[in-house]
């Protein structure tokens, strides 16, 4: 007989979290036991101590319990990726391995996520983290993510977070952005909302990440502008840089003109004419990149039969029923 398909899945990656991973397991199922059909879906990336250990003995004793193991570490965006994959839930709730997300705060976004929503975001507003290298980074960075993408979240960093199962379907993550998924998700009309959780401080382990990943974000972040704005439509970026080069292009040139006949000024030995020339020629290259990006956009939406738009859903009549007076 086929295993009954949970409401909820909770996706928890890890690394090195040996300690944690049994009161997290505990608080997970108090907090879901007898109110939802649930799974907990554990992801291993690649951890050197006794984590996997730990993972195999809740494993032997609790059905509800499953485990992806990569064979080393490729990272938490990578290892959300999987366990979002391979998640059977409706709702699929993502939330650090390491204590500091409280399992208690997962009721409250499915409540939020039955008012009609497709993504709810939790907001650490009070953090336990060192300020120098994880709280002035995270509020920058969350200001400028807010900005660029245009989703007004306080907290794109944090893990816990609630999302419909057809809303991950849709989105394909790399790199780290994992935190980018509600901007993605906003872009085809998800409907986002944002609540207050609890953030604890660490009590084992060892934090993963500091300062050295802030830059690999906003290398991220550029790329998900690209993807979103731009997607479908690459000409429109490098036909807006071509238009700028040659704007360049003609001050320059009109400048070199008017040395020209009004002070007699050689345009040989004129840096301004070199200028010009090299404005006229990034403008061609600009324009031929967006061609090419164009080329490059519609063999990959051919290609692979996807259309560039979501739809949410489609109604219509059955055939031969008649309308109700």
């Amino acid at each position: 007989m086929a295993k009954r398909k949970p409401e909820i899945s909770v996706v928890v990656p890890l690394l090195n979290e040996q300690d944690n991973i049994g009161p997290l397991y505990e608080q997970i199922t108090q907090t879901l036991a007898g109110e939802h059909s649930y799974e907990v879906l554990f992801v291993d990336d690649g951890s050197t101590d006794n984590s996997f250990a730990v993972l195999k003995g809740l494993l032997e004793n609790d059905d509800k319990v499953r485990i992806i193991r990569f064979r080393r570490n490729f990272g938490q965006t990578a290892a959300l990726s999987a366990g979002f994959a391979n998640a059977r839930g409706k709702i699929i709730v993502a939330m650090d391995g390491d204590l500091q997300n409280d399992p208690a705060d997962i009721p409250k976004m499915i409540e939020k996520l039955n008012e009609g929503y497709d993504v709810v975001s939790g907001w650490r507003r009070k953090r336990h983290d060192h300020l120098v290298t994880r709280l002035i980074p995270s509020k920058m960075a969350n200001w400028l993510i807010s900005r660029i993408t245009g989703v007004r979240l306080h907290d794109f960093g944090c893990t816990l977070k609630a999302y419909r199962k057809e809303v991950l379907d849709e989105t394909n993550l790399y790199g780290e952005m994992h935190r980018f998924i509600p901007a993605h998700a906003s872009w085809s009309g998800a409907k986002i909302a944002e609540i207050v959780v609890s953030h604890r401080p660490r009590t084992a382990g060892v934090a993963k990440y500091g300062l050295a990943r802030t830059w690999k974000v906003m290398l991220d972040l550029v790329t998900v502008k690209f993807l979103g704005s731009y997607s479908t439509k690459p000409i429109y970026i490098f036909g807006g840089l071509g238009l700028a080069t040659t704007f360049g292009a003609l001050v320059c040139g009109l400048i070199v003109v008017y040395q020209k006949i009004a002070q007699d000024f050689s345009m040989n030995r004129n840096p301004l004419l070199v200028l010009t020339a090299i404005f006229i020629t990034t403008t061609i290259q600009f324009i031929l990149m967006g061609l090419l990006a164009e080329l490059m956009v519609r063999t990959y939406h051919e290609s692979r039969g996807r259309p560039t738009y979501v739809i949410k859903e489609i109604l219509e009549r059955s055939p031969g029923k008649e309308k109700k007076k």
